[in-house]
């Protein structure tokens, strides 16, 4: 529910953002599936929470007692396997809402075929996983768990303000 709601939010504050206005197309459809990341997400950071404390405590990796290094290391492997994913998958249902909504017959391989990996890769992976995620979830495995989930779904509200911004401050090409 907090992912269904905050990150939902986030959307809403993009498009205010970048075009005046709050009609997100597909917002429901959109709205369920970051409902399904959040049921996703608080699976992972459990798997990732277990899994980096185990590897400490077999001194597989250094710091077992020590809360930062234990939160960047979780935060580093999540955010460097499970989320180019989760990201992908993202933006992929994303686009195939898009598009569905306006045409009946649009499918998901062609939502696949339209996406700009290599703008996908340089930006997402190289840009906003090391200096967005990788902090921000260092922050959110710092916090006492019952807090992890909400923060992290916070985080949905403030990428989607400073993708919001970003986009917003890109000059549009004009089509001649």
């Amino acid at each position: 529910m907090k992912f269904f709601l905050f990150a939902s939010y986030g959307d809403l504050l993009s498009q205010r953002i970048r075009h005046g206005n709050y009609r997100v197309r597909g917002f429901l459809f959109k709205a369920l599936i970051w409902g399904l990341i959040g049921v996703s997400v608080v699976w992972i950071f459990a798997i990732y929470i277990h899994g980096v404390s185990a590897l400490q405590k077999e001194s597989l990796l250094p710091g077992e007692s020590n809360a930062l290094l234990f939160a960047l290391f979780v935060s580093v492997f999540m955010n460097l396997t499970f989320a180019p994913a989760m990201m992908l998958f993202h933006r992929l249902s994303d686009h195939y809402i898009e598009h569905r909504l306006i045409t009946p017959t649009h499918t998901f391989l062609e939502s696949v075929a339209s996406i700009d990996y290599i703008g996908f890769v340089r930006f997402v992976l190289f840009k906003t996983i090391p200096l967005f995620w990788i902090p921000a979830h260092t922050i959110t495995f710092l916090l006492p768990g019952r807090y992890r989930v909400f923060f992290a779904a916070l985080l949905g509200v403030a990428l989607g303000l400073i993708l919001g911004l970003a986009k917003s401050r890109k000059p549009t090409k004009e089509v001649a």
